[in-house]
């Protein structure tokens, strides 16, 4: 079975979603690192500060108060290494740390102590020379850092104080930080996908509101409801959806419009050659028409049903240029031979009581690459539509010519001609047929429809305008030849 797919107004809120969750966590960890980063300057510093006062406490101190200095520090996490003539009192400090405090120099690291990550600070001994403080009458530091021991005082007044001596300070790094920068992030967390979940809710209805309106209306009007049309409220690409919506819904009405008035012509032209044709044909059997009129009315007969034909020819090659499958057989044309050729025929169709057919041709050949058969019936078309129209002794004129970009084909006559207002609509189907229909003589109002679809299924484009001669004026551009 195929999958159901997902709605935009779930898709949304999904997507709202996950993007606060993912900014929740980039903004947490950011926060986090920060965190962490702060608390252990914070550390660092504040063992530097203490290794800085311990190691001038322990100098100065009597040794009775030092084991209460060493319990206070582990009371706290601190840890103390006693550094005497470089050596620790102890082992895990790394040789790096013992040797820049023997060195007599200041301690700000970070690394493994006793196989621990720990941060380390180390200052020598403020004293320059072994024996009691001048200033508080302490003995020197002890070398066990139990602090509770009986110091050596052969060691302790053996040599001079920085030639070795200090303490260092280390405390363990603790996870704590960000445990407790994460516990948080929890609650930002479900926080912001709360946040997340009602914002998508809100967006996918402002979203989506406009969609479901257009849907319902395109089901309404599907079932043919033409009067339906979409408010011009929301945001601007919902504007321009019930602004498209309704001009297609209105170009719709239209279109059908057109089509009941074609429908409405073609039903009426039908019906004429019907009429005679079955008139005839009842008066043949009813035997009221014998004789000599037998061969009139076969006559009249004839001549209607070619009309009908010519009619259902016109409709089936309108509809097969809609659906784009009528063949083209394009190759080398002078267009010059073929007009003479359309004059020839069409001069004894005019005969003496039609117009006065002109052929106007350049001296030399005008060559271009289309379909000599679909031109030849779009001249006809035109000429047939002149001819139905424009007086005795008027002109009608087939002129070729080659143009600036490409070959010219003119038809024009001398007849009623058209208003501007019938220019904008002459090869709309039916439409002059409408106007005219008991003013003048109207074919089924598909000819100039059929000459225009061929002309651009050619490649061509097609004009009416008003002629020199008083009527009319079709004119035909085509493409020259590429050779």
């Amino acid at each position: 079975m195929p999958r159901r797919p997902r709605s935009l107004a779930g898709r949304t809120v999904l997507v709202t979603a996950a993007t606060t969750v993912i900014a929740v966590l980039m903004t947490g960890t950011v926060g986090v690192l920060t965190a962490v980063r702060t608390v252990n300057l914070q550390v660092r510093t504040d063992l530097q500060e203490r290794a800085a006062f311990v190691a001038a406490l322990l100098a100065r101190e009597p040794a009775g108060s030092r084991a209460a200095v060493v319990a206070g520090l582990r009371a706290e996490g601190v840890e103390i290494y006693l550094i005497r003539r470089g050596e620790p009192d102890r082992p895990g400090l790394p040789d790096r740390v013992v040797k820049q405090v023997a060195a007599g120099r200041s301690v700000d690291a970070f690394g493994l102590v006793d196989g621990r990550p720990s941060f380390a600070g180390g200052r020598p001994f403020p004293t320059a020379a072994g024996g009691p403080s001048p200033e508080t009458g302490g003995q020197p530091f002890p070398q066990n850092s139990g602090g509770g021991d009986t110091p050596n005082d052969d060691d302790d007044n053996a040599g001079p104080r920085n030639s070795g001596d200090g303490i260092v300070l280390t405390r363990t790094v603790s996870s704590g930080t960000a445990a407790r920068a994460l516990g948080g992030l929890w609650l930002a967390l479900l926080a912001g996908l709360a946040g997340g979940i009602a914002a998508g809710a809100l967006l996918a209805r402002v979203v989506v509101r406009p969609v479901e309106q257009a849907a319902a209306a395109a089901g309404r009007l599907s079932a043919g409801d033409r009067s339906v049309r979409l408010s011009r409220t929301g945001p601007t690409e919902a504007v321009r959806l019930a602004d498209a919506f309704d001009q297609l819904t209105e170009a719709l009405q239209t279109s059908e419009g057109r089509e009941r008035e074609f429908l409405l012509s073609v039903s009426h032209e039908l019906r004429t050659p019907l009429a005679t044709i079955r008139g005839y044909a009842e008066a043949l059997a009813d035997g009221v028409i014998a004789g000599d009129g037998t061969t009139e009315a076969g006559r009249t007969v004839l001549g209607e049903a070619e009309r009908l034909d010519r009619l259902i020819s016109d409709l089936l090659v309108l509809s097969r240029l809609e659906a784009a499958d009528l063949p083209i057989d394009v190759l080398p044309v002078d267009l010059v031979e073929l007009v003479r050729e359309a004059g020839r025929a069409w001069r004894s169709r005019c005969g003496d009581g039609g117009p006065v057919l002109t052929v106007e041709t350049p001296s030399g050949p005008v060559v271009v690459d289309t379909d000599p058969g679909r031109i030849r019936q779009v001249l006809d078309g035109l000429c047939e539509n002149a001819l139905r129209v424009v007086p005795a002794g008027a002109p009608l004129v087939l002129a070729v010519r080659a143009g600036t970009h490409g070959a010219i084909l003119e038809v024009r006559d001398g007849g009623p001609g058209f208003t501007d207002d019938d220019l904008a609509v002459a090869f709309q189907r039916g439409e002059l047929n409408r106007r005219y229909r008991g003013v003048r003589a109207v074919g089924s109002g598909l000819g100039l429809a059929l000459a225009a679809r061929l002309v651009t299924r050619l490649g061509g484009v097609i004009e009416a305008g008003h002629a020199p001669e008083g009527g009319a004026m079709f004119t035909v551009e085509l493409p020259l030849a590429s050779g």
